[in-house]
């Protein structure tokens, strides 16, 4: 299976390490910043690096050819429609709520800030609208009392996504298909920035 790898930052490098790992070829990472610690450990696999034009949009000719599915890990660009049509699969990334439930950024800090007694993660398809994509695979765990965003992130929500990331590929490797299940749109929550 051929991957193009979207994302930044250590959980993109986490997600390349456990893809390098999981028999597939990683055939292209693309970023949006060049001195990214993504792009530097790709560059060091010897895995060809592409640089969007665009920082909040991957377009088709930045996916490389014959790609069999798009994986984003970290990334806050938009994939467009080409970029998707580009890939057989298209393409699918990892949200670290229960969706539909906490869209957007600032899921994990939402999770807290709403003192969810629960967490979990989905692995959803890339579509038009963020986060809103049909669900490939979804997982929960329970937050600690007292537990910070990021403790949360570091101890359940980041080793959460990379087996449910393992699991999709693991699927469409025998199936040459994504699992896929609509989201229940009456259970939608989608929060503004922390910022």
């Amino acid at each position: 299976m051929r991957i193009t790898l979207v994302g930044s930052r250590h959980f993109g490098v986490t997600t390349l390490n456990m893809l390098r790992e999981h028999g597939v070829s990683i055939v292209r990472v693309v970023v949006a910043d060049a001195e990214d610690r993504l792009a530097a450990t790709a560059k060091a696999a010897g895995i060809e690096v592409v640089v969007q034009a665009n920082p909040k949009l991957v377009v088709a000719s930045e996916i490389a050819p014959d790609t069999d599915l798009i994986i984003t890990a970290h990334s806050h660009a938009r994939i467009g429609k080409d970029a998707l049509a580009a890939a057989k699969l298209g393409g699918i990334g990892y949200h670290p709520s229960l969706l539909p439930r906490h869209r957007g950024k600032a899921a994990v800090e939402w999770t807290i800030k709403e003192g969810d007694p629960i967490a979990g993660g989905t692995i959803y398809h890339l579509a038009d609208r963020m986060d809103a994509g049909a669900i490939a695979a979804q997982d929960w765990c329970f937050v600690k009392k007292g537990e910070t965003a990021r403790e949360l992130w570091e101890r359940a929500l980041a080793p959460l996504g990379l087996k449910l990331l393992a699991d999709v590929i693991d699927y469409a490797k025998v199936h040459k298909a994504l699992p896929s299940k609509a989201q229940d749109e009456q259970f939608a929550t989608s929060a503004p920035s922390l910022s």
